[in-house]
């Protein structure tokens, strides 16, 4: 068992940092809302501190799920961060969704402290999180990587070491491209459906069956057809990670239409009101007056 400590308790955080508690793990937690982590140590027990710094000292590994490339550069490497007190060939797993650069920026730092960082981000929602079932896709050096993959299965069904550093951010940009698609197909699909006076529920569980199917829409054809929007990935939070992949598109040269005929899509829900919706909202755009 390892002593770890875990940066950052939202939606995925909170969930992941206690399948790490009930594996054996000795847990230390920090998050901006102290109040969470004093929620998270009364369910779960271990310890809190008031910085990341603290958190990160004697750890031989630590863990962070945070918003964006500035959250995380502010709990790695700002004023009390992480790398402050971060423990040679101790190894930094970081969880977010963010750039390439600056998964590569803080491995820099990291390796010039003696220690490693493995950029980790995650795929399979809160559900996933909650049920110890993430498809985790890693960027980093094969020892660092080596070590910390028997602990982040403590809440990952999946995990690959996709390349150098930045590689699992790159990876999660492919699977948030793949997302978008499917679900404005999925949108468009159900809508045509109604339009043309079919029962969409009887639509899918039958095209569902052959070349047509997809998580998406075995999760979540029924909710967009009732026109629920609130069981997953927020509407937000899905426009920052596609701004990520058509910043680095524009870097790597990759074509992208349909993400950003996407995303301009999902502009327009958060015109509608629906910032805070999941990415199913789509179909919302669609069937308005």
């Amino acid at each position: 068992m390892a002593s770890v400590a875990f940066l950052g308790l939202g939606v995925m955080g909170y969930p992941m940092a206690g399948h790490l508690k009930k594996k054996g793990h000795d847990v230390t937690v920090y998050n901006r809302t102290a109040a969470r982590a004093e929620k998270w140590v009364k369910e779960f027990g271990g310890r809190l501190t008031a910085t990341p710094g603290e958190a990160a000292r004697g750890q031989e590994f630590v863990f962070s799920c945070v918003g964006n490339d500035d959250d995380l550069r502010s709990i790695a490497s700002g004023p009390q961060g992480a790398f402050e007190s971060l423990e040679k060939s101790a190894v930094f797993v970081d969880h977010t969704t963010a750039s390439a650069e600056v998964a590569r920026e803080l491995q820099k730092r990291a390796k010039a402290r003696g220690c490693g960082f493995v950029d980790a981000p995650v795929s399979g929602g809160q559900s996933g999180a909650e049920t110890g079932a993430l498809s985790v896709m890693c960027g980093g050096e094969p020892d660092d990587y080596a070590k910390a993959e028997p602990v982040i299965f403590s809440y990952a069904k999946a995990c690959r070491l996709m390349g150098p550093p930045g590689s699992g951010q790159l990876t999660k940009m492919v699977n948030q491209i793949c997302i978008a698609g499917l679900v404005q197909s999925l949108a468009e699909g159900l809508h045509f459906a109604r339009r043309a006076g079919l029962d969409p529920d009887a639509v899918v569980d039958i095209i569902s069956k052959g070349a047509a199917q997809s998580w998406q829409m075995e999760n979540r054809h029924k909710t967009m057809t009732d026109g629920k929007f609130d069981f997953g990935f927020a509407v937000n939070w899905m426009r920052k990670d596609l701004a990520l992949c058509l910043d680095e598109s524009r870097r790597n040269g990759a074509t992208l239409p349909v993400t950003a005929l996407v995303d301009q899509f999902y502009a327009e829900i958060q015109k509608m009101g629906g910032a805070r919706w999941d990415t199913s909202s789509l179909i919302a755009r669609l069937e308005r007056p």
